[in-house]
């Protein structure tokens, strides 16, 4: 049967296929032998036609294609040739214009993957046949899409106020884009923020972060979250949902000052964080100060 009807009732064609095998000059057939690749081809389930040609991806050889599409019914296309990333979009082109959807196109790529890689030709050659079999295999389950136009929200979401995304933020903001910067801890500057110089020029380290934290705190691009955590990342590219949890500060940020006056007033340590911070004017380690907080807890004190 040529036909045969899904669950849904649809007329689900039988796969078609045609395999077309590159040379490209020398690449491919300096090292693959081509016919016997064809001849593997062609005894492949649902492969209608198998050829080869010099070069797929020039005028004759995407024609050679077209023809077959229109004469031969063909409902599937494999190229062996090169890197998808060359020519993918060439090919899935050439299959459109004959009428055929471009996402029932595969493609295995036996230059980069075998001939320029391998130096025995038996082993290429066999190499070859098996990256054809899994694309033949691989296109026949495939189905047609159309592509969606979708809007996008020009925004971006930089996960970390560290110094790279202090500067990831501002290059976002400055072309024009929304940019929402979290920061789990209280404030942005990262492992930078406690360095004295930097390597390799011993540059001062406050020098170079604090104007840009400052021009990341102002930016009317730049949205800031600080001690904050994300939770949860859905939907796609360009639609991303994103959840971010805000810690408890227990302080008015639209009334703060930063005078200070808060860390020597409050009852409670102070937050627990990887750098190290000052108590009292002695400095603690972060361990310390969880430490602490878990005996704290332990005796109600």
């Amino acid at each position: 049967m040529a036909e045969e009807e899904t669950k849904t009732g649809e007329v689900e064609e039988e796969p078609k296929i045609g395999v077309y095998i590159c040379h490209c000059g020398h690449n491919i057939l300096g090292m693959v032998d081509v016919p016997a690749v064809v001849a593997d081809a062609s005894n492949l389930p649902g492969v209608a036609v198998a050829r080869e040609y010099q070069f797929m991806c020039s005028d004759p050889g995407q024609e050679l294609i077209k023809q077959d599409i229109r004469e031969l019914g063909l409902n599937r296309v494999v190229v062996a040739s090169c890197s998808p990333l060359m020519h993918e979009r060439t090919f899935r082109r050439t299959c459109a214009d004959a009428g055929l959807n471009p996402y029932l196109f595969a493609m295995a790529n036996i230059r980069e993957h075998v001939s320029w890689v391998s130096e025995d030709k038996r082993l290429a050659t066999d190499k070859a046949k098996q990256l054809i079999r899994g694309e033949v295999r691989r296109v026949a389950l495939q189905e047609a899409l159309t592509p969606m136009v979708v809007e996008v929200k020009p925004a971006a979401l930089v996960v970390g106020g560290g110094i790279a995304g202090i500067q990831a933020a501002l290059d976002i903001a400055d072309s024009g884009k929304k940019v929402y910067l979290v920061e789990r801890e209280a404030s942005i500057g990262g492992h930078m923020a406690v360095f004295d110089k930097t390597f390799p020029t011993l540059d001062c380290a406050a020098c170079i972060l604090t104007p840009k934290m400052v021009d990341v705190g102002v930016h009317p691009n730049v949205e800031l979250l600080t001690y904050s955590e994300v939770t949860n990342v859905d939907g796609f590219v360009g639609n991303f949902k994103v959840a971010v949890k805000k810690k408890a500060r227990c302080v008015d940020l639209e009334k703060c000052n930063s005078c200070g006056d808060c860390w020597t007033l409050c009852p409670r340590i102070p937050y627990p964080t990887k750098l190290l911070v000052a108590v009292e004017g002695t400095t603690i380690k972060a361990k310390k100060l969880e430490e602490k907080e878990k005996i704290r807890a332990a005796t109600g004190e």
